[in-house]
Parts: structure tokens; sequence; C-alpha cells
């Protein structure tokens, strides 16, 4: 990969989609942009003479044959995605023309674009920080309201602002500590311990905070997957066919029709579920359907919930009960009952009772399925939300020092050791927004992009 600090050359890339569409967008950045442009486009204007945010009508040339009439978008840096001088070209959503222009822009001066390397030059270039650079990924994966406004937050900038504040205070009080070091013949204090402790106390109820949101994060991200399991024919797959609103499964009152696991999403108030229909777990001798009942204990190890389903007639059956406890913890089980349209009355209690036929307790069973991920906290529009791996081992590290800060005061030990601590904490802090980073971090997070953005 390119040298993550050298960008002092123009690249460019399709930014729209690939395949056939109604428009195409090629997107130029970099010192050579308008040169580069005014070289194959004829439109009454050089564009190295337009204005910024202006956009322009003409034609693509090349040897005096026109490749396609385009739009060109102008903008002057620093008022630009990436911080640089840019050109986006709007065509027809051809492949062959776009492939054209962009062979004509890579002989007058430009490149092929890396992934995700005009995020990174707009990382580079301080037009955001490392942690929206990483939002921007995520606002183009968000499947559900609730995951493109958890990324939206964190593009606009609310992680990042709760970020820097703790950085600010822990560099004034680190500084305060190390001048104290540089007056220590003086016997100068500008900070009493008591104070010092104060505020390490005060930065780790902040980043106890931010850590409580991770699950909540990571399920807005990411969503949740849910395994259906239960023994052959109690309603599995039509309760799958009822919540997807298509016949998606085979249902057949033949036990072990289903003999692969199915998937499917749906969405909840904004969170997404990732729904398995697992083949009924049973003893057979059936060598297709042995390897769904393997395929299903394998979802049930892999799920964040398991809807244990039975029905009316057939109740609970404890050996499989057992065996899903076996395979999943006891609070991500969800025993739901079926066929209640059959029959209200049951003898035995289950968290939930539906009928897949009518649709009848399927409110409540989304209502368990949300409670049980996302509990009783309630998270406002404008709380920062922390969904990213690295971010939550960031702030666990500078926590971890933060407490080393705490041990080294109230052990007695010199204002060194203190310093050492609040300044490894706060750098743990940087490496959320990019204030402290290595090309290693920067190569691994913009590698994940796609190319053109």
């Amino acid at each position: 990969m390119t040298d993550l600090f050298l960008n002092d050359d123009t690249i460019t890339a399709l930014a729209t989609p690939a395949g056939v569409g109604a428009i195409s967008v090629i997107r130029v950045s970099g010192p050579a942009s308008f040169d580069s442009v005014d070289s194959i486009f004829k439109g009454g204007i050089k564009i190295s003479d337009a204005l910024s945010h202006t956009i322009h009508y003409g034609k693509i040339n090349i040897n005096n044959e026109v490749i396609d009439d385009v739009l060109v978008s102008v903008y002057h840096n620093p008022n630009s995605y990436t911080g640089e001088d840019s050109v986006e070209i709007s065509t027809h959503g051809s492949p062959l023309i776009v492939e054209k222009i962009i062979s004509l822009l890579i002989r007058h001066n430009v490149r092929l674009a890396e992934p995700g390397e005009f995020t990174k030059r707009a990382f580079l270039n301080g037009k955001i920080d490392l942690a929206q650079a990483e939002a921007v990924i995520d606002v183009i994966n968000s499947r559900t309201e609730a995951s493109l406004r958890g990324a939206r937050n964190q593009l606009d900038g609310l992680l990042s602002q709760k970020v820097d504040s703790l950085r600010d205070m822990l560099i004034n009080t680190s500084s305060l500590i190390e001048l104290e070091l540089d007056f220590a013949e003086e016997d100068v204090e500008f900070m009493s311990l008591q104070q010092i402790i104060k505020n390490i106390n005060v930065i780790i109820d902040e980043i106890d905070i931010l850590l409580s949101t991770y699950s909540f994060g990571k399920i807005i991200r990411d969503g949740v997957n849910v395994a259906l399991v239960g023994k052959p024919n109690v309603g599995k797959s039509s309760l799958l066919n009822y919540l997807v609103k298509e016949s998606r499964a085979i249902v057949s009152e033949i036990p072990g029709t289903t003999r692969d696991v199915i998937k499917e999403e749906i969405s909840v108030d904004g969170i997404l579920f990732r729904i398995s229909d697992t083949a009924g777990i049973r003893l057979t001798e059936d060598a297709i359907e042995k390897e769904g009942v393997i395929r299903s204990r394998d979802s049930v190890k892999n799920a964040d919930i398991v809807i244990f389903i039975n029905d009316v007639l057939t109740g609970f059956g404890n050996d499989l009960y057992e065996e899903l406890l076996g395979l999943s913890k006891k609070e991500r089980i969800l025993t739901v009952v079926n066929k209640i349209d059959i029959q209200n009355n049951i003898s035995f209690e289950a968290d939930v009772k539906i009928s897949a036929l009518t649709g009848q307790g399927i409110d409540k069973l989304f209502f368990k399925m949300k409670e049980m991920v996302v509990g009783s906290k309630s998270y406002s529009e404008k709380t920062a939300v922390v969904s990213n791996t690295r971010h939550f081992y960031a702030l666990e590290k500078s926590k971890e020092f933060l407490i080393n800060a705490k041990q080294s005061i109230n052990d007695k030990m010199s204002g060194e050791f203190i310093s050492v601590d609040l300044r490894n904490a706060e750098s743990s802090l940087g490496e959320i927004i990019g204030k402290v980073t290595s090309d290693d971090i920067l190569n691994n997070i913009f590698m994940k992009f796609c190319i053109g953005k």
C-alpha cells in the first residue's frame, strides 16, 4: 500500500457501484485534478478556472471522438471531501464509458485509488478524525434506521467530542504534574493529590458510561443472531414465513422437512434480527437430516437469542431443553409455544404464546426479543455510543492506565510514575480519534473500505 502520509499525487476511481445504471460518478482528487480533467473535457470553460462547488456540462473527448456527455462538479481545496482539489465526473452508467474515461485520466498524471483512499485523505487532511472515518463505512453498511442513526451520530462527531473532552482533561492534569516536577526543588504544588484523584475518578466514570454502551452499540451496528429451534413439525418454518411475510421455507406436516439452516433478516424497531430456521433436532438415521441437525446445533452455539419452539399439544421436551442449556446460556433462551389457534389453554409455562398461522402473539414475541438484547437501557438521539471493537479496547486500556495512576498516588510514588500513566491513558484515547496512531492501524481500517470511498 502507498505510504499513508504521501498524498501529493492525484487519484481516481468509480464512486458509484460498478455495473450498468442510469448514472456513474468518477471521482478525482489531488493537485493535478483540474489539469487532468481539462485535458479531456470540452465544455466552454477550463475546470481550473471554474469556481468551487459549480457544475459544468460538456463532453469527454479522445482524438476528437466524443466518449460521452458529462456533468463535471468542481471542488477547490480545502472545501472538498478530501480537503484537496477534487472533481466528480457524472457520466451515463455504462461500464465501457467509465473504463474509457478512467483510462484517459490515468494517461494524464492520475493513478487508480486504493480502497478507502479518498476517506483516508480526508482524515490525513484534517477534514474528519479517525472515529468519523470509520463511521463512513458504517453509514454505507447500515441496514436499519437505528444502525444508520448510530453511524450518523459517530460521523457527526458525537463520540469524538466526548473522547476529545476526556483527553483535554487528562492533558491538563498531567501537564500540571509535569510542571510540578520542573519546580521540584522549590516545593511548588500546582494541583493537590486529592484533586488529581478526583479528576481521574470523573474520567473513569465517563469511560465506564461509554463502555456500558458497547453491547447495545454492537447490536445496533451488527444486528442480532436468532436461532429457531425445536423438535420437528412444531412450526419453526411457519414462524419464519410469517416473520418475513413470504413462503421462504417449505412447510409440511411431514417431520424433518427442513434439512438445512435457512437464514433471513427482519427489522424490529430499528434492530436487525438475523433469523435462522434450523432443522428439527432429533435422532435420525437419514444422512442428510443428520447433517441438518448438526448445523442446527452450530446455529444455537452462535446465536444471541435461541427461540425454543414447541406446540400446544406436545409441550416442551425436557431432553431437548437440557441440550440447549449445554449449547447456550439460559438467559439467551426464549421459550415459545406455537399453535394457540388450535388450543389456547396450556398447562405448562412459556415466555410467549403465539400462532404462526394467524400472527397472534407475534407482537409480544418481538417485544421479548428486543428486551433480551436491549434490556431496560434507553439511549437518546444524542447519546455517544461505542459500537466499534477497536474503540472499546482503547477505552479499556485507558481505564487501566488511570487505575494504575490512582494506585501510584495511593502508594505515594513520585510524580513521574503518575504522569506516565496519565499520558498513556491520554494516548489510548487518542488512538480512537487518530490523534495517536500508526500506519498499521490506518492500513487495517481503510483496507476495509470499497474503492472509490
